[in-house]
């Protein structure tokens, strides 16, 4: 499933075609994707401005003139794709041939712009939504949400407080959306070895009795920054669906330290650690042994 920077990825490559348009046209082909559409869903788009574009999380949130917020998630396969006016160039260098999976294009957003954003979803576990912006912190799919991990709330004094006491393993708790927003399996993993934490640590460990953030929680909130960042400036990690909106493939997938690496030797300097995996709460967690404590 994508993570925070894939979809911080699409968010920054629908914005310069969706903020400032209009939604000229709406075609929803079918009426449902992980859950119903809203029977008005177009009628509530169409002629309607997009105000701006953010990210919650894992989640896109169009903020449209009429008060509403279009809330879009990617789901397992979900991608969006721009076209432009007689736009007939084919993506950099690495692409997914986009005719083999036309009858998955399911949303179509014609804007005013000229601009065309598919929405195509193979598996249909993405989702879109319609919901009033003065609900939006009670909507159930944002309210339990932790704070964002390269927002100024997150650091080191939070992160102590939110694992004081916690029995659980840190790669547990960092998967925890209610703790921190936006990270999975693969940057969890990323992190904890740039940090050299073993992911099987018990998440108490980085904070003393009192909740005060170890360096420990210094290294680990440094390393969760650093990752990510790194992964947005690379267009995000494509194992098997994620892309960005011109088609082409994210490339962090060649700088993972860990992450499906496991036999292969640990790339931290000095370390002469083999990279293994492990099985935590039914995923596969990839960690090196001997520099991660």
């Amino acid at each position: 499933m994508p993570e925070l920077p894939e979809v911080e990825t699409v968010r920054r490559g629908l914005a310069p075609v969706m903020e400032g348009a209009r939604f000229r046209k709406v075609e929803a082909r079918r009426g449902d994707l992980r859950w119903p559409l809203p029977k008005d869903f177009a009628q509530r788009l169409e002629c309607n401005r997009v105000e701006g574009l953010g990210r919650r999380a894992k989640y896109l949130l169009a903020d449209l003139a009429s008060g509403d917020v279009l809330l879009m998630h990617l789901g397992m396969s979900g991608s969006f794709r721009v076209f432009h006016r007689g736009d007939t160039k084919t993506p950099g260098r690495y692409h997914h041939e986009r005719s083999k999976h036309l009858a998955h294009d399911h949303v179509v957003f014609h804007m005013d712009n000229g601009s065309m954003v598919t929405f195509n979803d193979p598996r249909r576990f993405g989702s879109m939504k319609i919901v009033p912006r003065e609900k939006l912190d009670q909507e159930p799919l944002l309210h339990s949400l932790g704070p964002e991990p390269l927002g100024n709330e997150f650091g080191t004094a939070m992160l102590a407080r939110a694992c004081r006491g916690k029995q659980t393993s840190l790669k547990s708790a960092l998967s925890d959306q209610r703790i921190v927003a936006g990270l999975g399996n693969i940057y969890v993993c990323e992190a904890l070895h740039r940090a050299r934490l073993s992911p099987r640590r018990r998440t108490s460990t980085i904070a003393d009795r009192s909740g005060a953030p170890n360096e420990r929680a210094v290294r680990l909130v440094e390393a969760i920054k650093a990752v990510l960042n790194d992964a947005i400036a690379a267009g995000g990690s494509s194992l098997r669906d994620h892309r960005r909106t011109d088609g082409e493939l994210g490339d962090f997938q060649h700088n993972f330290r860990v992450y499906d690496r496991a036999g292969q030797p640990c790339p931290t300097r000095g370390c002469n650690g083999v990279v293994r995996r492990i099985v935590q709460g039914a995923r596969s967690t990839f960690f090196c042994p001997v520099c991660q404590k």
